[in-house]
């Protein structure tokens, strides 16, 4: 029987591979770096192949850094498109997969896969919708939930990218970003704390100047997240939001930039239950990619 499901986190620096049928269900997991895309897609199909020879999959789902483009009508669906990533542009990710597993395949962001696992894999009963999924890492992306799924327009949301009232004589850094400079990413990513001090963010001390920093940013940029999207939980992860303190920085910030203006008894009296960490932790993008395997073949 083909009970299980593949799942696929395919990062900018690393991609995760993974089987199983759900958090606690976790047969096989393995993660290599992201090199060339003809080396990387196939390790992570040759890591599912013995589960396809003996019938075990039912579907594959894939969580890709992106840009990427998400529009089944389009002959490029589920190419990674025009990513800063040397060699990573244009590359068809979902169609290799596919032909090389023969099995259905399911494609998102990364970070929208991560936010539909966060609502996935919670009792009923517990889910908060629309929610949003913000990671800062290497990069910085948002993705979001409405009415029990990712949300797609034009393309998708890359909020991480939007833009932020840039003080230079505070920070006279000028941003990372190939495209936009000084855009959210630009200036808040890990990529662009590293930069800015001159070493990485894990390395900072705890009372580094640069930590104040990060939380305005980050404060600003979910501020403008509430109210665009007025979301009934905020998740916010990714390597550089481990800090000791930063989640409470950050709802400081919220708080002050909202100046009163919205009234919630989420915003006013729970605001550690608005704004945290994924109950998924780590691995909210790979569970996220097996939810969008399991979603596809109930509509199979």
């Amino acid at each position: 029987m083909n009970g299980l499901y593949g799942g696929i986190e395919a990062g900018g620096t690393k991609f995760i591979c993974m089987v199983g049928s759900g958090p606690s269900d976790v047969v096989e997991e393995a993660r290599f770096d992201t090199t060339t895309p003809t080396n990387t897609i196939q390790h992570a199909i040759d890591f599912f192949r013995p589960y396809v020879s003996r019938n075990q999959l039912a579907a594959v789902g894939i969580a890709a850094f992106g840009p990427v483009d998400l529009d089944a009508c389009s002959p490029t669906y589920g190419y990674i498109t025009t990513t800063p990533k040397p060699h990573w542009s244009q590359v068809d990710l979902w169609g290799t997969v596919q032909r090389e597993l023969r099995l259905p395949v399911a494609f998102d962001t990364d970070v929208n896969a991560a936010a539909f696992g966060e609502q996935f894999w919670v009792p009923q009963r517990e889910q908060l919708d629309p929610l949003l999924y913000m990671t800062v890492g290497t990069g910085i992306g948002v993705g979001v939930v409405v009415n029990g799924s990712p949300l797609h327009g034009l393309m998708h949301a890359e909020a991480g990218h939007c833009l932020l009232p840039h003080d230079r004589q505070s920070d006279p850094f000028d941003g990372v970003c190939p495209y936009h400079g000084d855009c959210l990413e630009g200036l808040a990513s890990g990529l662009s704390m590293h930069r800015r001090w001159d070493r990485s963010p894990e390395k900072l001390p705890a009372d580094h100047p640069g930590w104040k920093l990060e939380a305005e940013y980050l404060g600003k940029a979910i501020t403008n997240l509430i109210l665009t999207y007025s979301p009934r939980r905020i998740i916010l992860g990714g390597g550089v939001s481990h800090h000791v303190g930063l989640h409470g920085a950050v709802r400081e910030n919220v708080l002050k930039y909202l100046a009163g203006y919205l009234h919630s008894p989420m915003l006013d009296d729970r605001i550690d239950e608005y704004i945290g960490p994924p109950v998924l932790g780590n691995r909210s993008g790979a569970l996220g990619a097996i939810a969008l395997a399991i979603q596809l073949t109930t509509k199979l």
